[in-house]
């Protein structure tokens, strides 16, 4: 739980009530936030009706009676949806809340001039914040004090690990490391799954190989002393069936194909910047 002098329960607004909304407040009723704390503002009544029912937090159709209430205002609207609602929003925001935005592309520039001179934080999570165990990177513009810097830490850390960079322009390679991440790993699982049926196995059977695989090399990765370089050698025995994969995916460039799609993602990340910008 957030604690300061100044702002030792804040009030925090979510402009959007979409799938990330619900993770983050999730992760701080999980950690100790009040509901009367968290308030979710939308257009669609019946997406508000789903989040008071799952969550119990209040709702409201009203972007800028939400802005004005909070200390906190997360910006959770599509990078598409950005300019417009955030120059709605200018008029509820004189009295300077910390403003977060988990919008894609969105330079912290492009927010100030929509938005007004305020505290910015600019995050990029990614899906398994759902489950609280996202990860997210973080860039704070000048206007953001080391108490607004914590609290941003608490919520995006109450749904995963938590990542601050010194240059914006940094947010563009997690995007394509982590923000984009998990879908490579589905892919990875889907052509695993397709291939143990290919040789035999039932798609049941596959699937629940293949899920079970990849979360037990994530966990033995993440609590290993080794590096997962070590861990792959490890595992990997001098002319067994392990190697005999690994050199078919290193004949086949896996290194370099991982490479050109991650940075094919990172530039598209900052053509969004220039598209979607002031």
């Amino acid at each position: 739980m957030v604690t300061s002098s100044k702002i030792s329960a804040p009030k925090i607004a979510f402009i959007g009530a979409g799938n990330m909304a619900k993770a983050i407040i999730g992760g701080l009723l999980a950690e100790g936030f009040s509901h009367s704390q968290l308030l979710a503002a939308g257009p669609r009544q019946e997406t508000l009706d789903k989040v008071t029912q799952e969550l119990a937090i209040e709702t409201t159709t009203d972007n800028n009676a939400a802005a004005a209430w909070a200390d906190v205002v997360v910006l959770a609207v599509k990078p598409q949806l950005l300019k417009e609602v955030s120059l709605a929003l200018r008029a509820s925001l004189a009295h300077r809340p910390l403003v977060i935005s988990v919008a894609a592309g969105i330079t912290t520039a492009s927010l100030a001039h929509w938005l007004g001179d305020l505290p910015i934080v600019r995050c990029m999570p990614n899906t398994p914040s759902q489950l609280r165990a996202g990860a997210s990177g973080l860039f704070a513009n000048a206007a953001v004090s080391d108490e607004h810097k914590s609290i941003a830490n608490a919520m995006l850390g109450a749904v995963g690990i938590v990542q601050w960079l010194d240059d914006e322009a940094l947010l563009n390679p997690v995007t394509a490391v982590s923000g984009s991440g998990p879908a490579y790993f589905f892919l990875m699982m889907e052509s695993m799954i397709d291939a143990g049926v290919a040789l035999g196995l039932s798609r049941e059977c596959a699937t629940e190989l293949t899920l079970q695989t990849a979360l037990g090399a994530a966990m033995l990765a993440k609590e290993s002393e080794y590096d997962v370089a070590e861990l792959r050698r490890r595992v990997t025995s001098p002319k067994g069936t392990t190697e005999q994969a690994i050199l078919s995916f290193e004949q086949d460039n896996i290194r370099a194909m991982v490479t050109r799609a991650m940075t094919a993602c990172s530039n598209r990340a900052g053509e969004l910047s220039e598209l979607l910008g002031s």
